[in-house]
């Protein structure tokens, strides 16, 4: 049976670690990283078992994500989007969609990613109109991770008559009625993280995936607001294993870890507020990058530093698949009024 968090602490110590500073300092994430995790099975993990997946418990695939965002940030973003896709067709009613690219999704030689955040406001960034045989999409889906690295990306539309959410498979290239923009984001730049305008954009019926309410959207987008404090959870990690060689002691931090974790937790199970333990971790992780930048002396003002990539990745944590809610949340622990949101 495959110890899978073992597994991810291999890749994430022999490989992308010792790659990370290159990979931030160049913008680019080796593809041999994703031909590691691919080796490994790592593309499958979010399959449920009647389709070939490994059947991850909760902790052990909070453990994953965690130590690879630790390994490598950019490499371990981009990965994370492919698994919104293998959930989304795992449950699709387009059989034939599914099956047309199930077993790449799954040996990872199909990179997928999404781009559903310009569905979640209210008014929408993109909306999706019925039309004879498919939907026509205009708007903006203002961050899309992977652009150039992954294959297909799951759009996610709202239906501009009944609010309804949209999910359609297209191929990730530019075509008639989409354009991109790369964003030069603070840190995790080798993920390749655009904004997708469209303008026009025909999803023909054979393309889309499924279509649900907007609760049922809404329900999918708080495990994966969830999942994605794992970025900041594995930042403040790796911090704290720098810290610790460098002879800092860090009791005080992995106690404070492993109470932002349970309360995480607490919040997947309704107990906790999801959005304050958000904040919690990208406060932790803030503070955790700020001690290693002090602990490593001036060396750390120098771009291309350690302490000074894991410091901007802290940042990036604050704001990246971030609500208002978790925003309020996030300027309490960080002192400041929310009001001012």
């Amino acid at each position: 049976m495959t110890n899978w968090p073992e597994l991810a602490r291999e890749i994430a110590d022999d490989v992308l670690y010792p790659a990370a500073d290159s990979v931030d300092a160049d913008g680019e994430i080796p593809l041999s990283h994703f031909e590691a995790l691919a080796a490994e099975g790592f593309y499958g993990l979010a399959a449920p078992p009647e389709f070939g997946g490994p059947g991850l418990g909760i902790d052990d695939l909070v453990t994953v994500v965690e130590t690879l965002c630790g390994g490598c940030l950019a490499t371990c973003f981009t990965w994370m989007q492919h698994h919104g896709v293998v959930a989304g067709l795992a449950s699709s009613p387009n059989h034939d969609l599914r099956d047309e690219y199930w077993d790449g999704l799954m040996d990872g030689s199909v990179r997928a990613g999404v781009a559903f955040a310009g569905a979640i406001p209210q008014p929408p960034l993109l909306y999706a109109r019925r039309v004879d045989g498919g939907y026509v999409l205009d708007g903006v889906a203002p961050f899309v991770t992977g652009w150039g690295i992954v294959d297909i990306l799951q759009l996610s539309a709202r239906d501009e008559f009944d609010d309804s959410i949209v999910h359609a498979i297209v191929d990730a290239v530019p075509g008639q009625g989409l354009s991109v923009e790369e964003l030069p984001l603070i840190a995790a730049r080798g993920s390749n993280t655009v904004r997708m305008r469209f303008d026009g954009f025909e999803v023909p019926d054979e393309r889309v995936s499924k279509v649900v309410t907007q609760e049922e959207f809404a329900a999918g987008q708080g495990f994966g607001s969830w999942l994605n404090a794992c970025m900041a959870m594995g930042v403040a990690r790796r911090c704290l294993t720098e810290l610790g060689e460098r002879g800092v002691d860090t009791t005080g931090f992995a106690s404070e870890a492993t109470a932002v974790r349970a309360n995480l937790d607490a919040a997947l199970g309704g107990r906790f507020d999801l959005f304050a333990a958000r904040a919690q971790a990208s406060e932790l992780a803030l503070r955790a990058a700020a001690a290693l930048v002090t602990a490593t002396g001036s060396s750390a003002a120098v771009s291309g530093a350690t302490a000074e990539r894991l410091m901007r990745e802290a940042t990036l944590t604050l704001v990246a698949a971030s609500r208002p809610q978790m925003r309020a949340a996030l300027l309490g622990e960080l002192g400041a009024d929310a009001a001012t949101t």
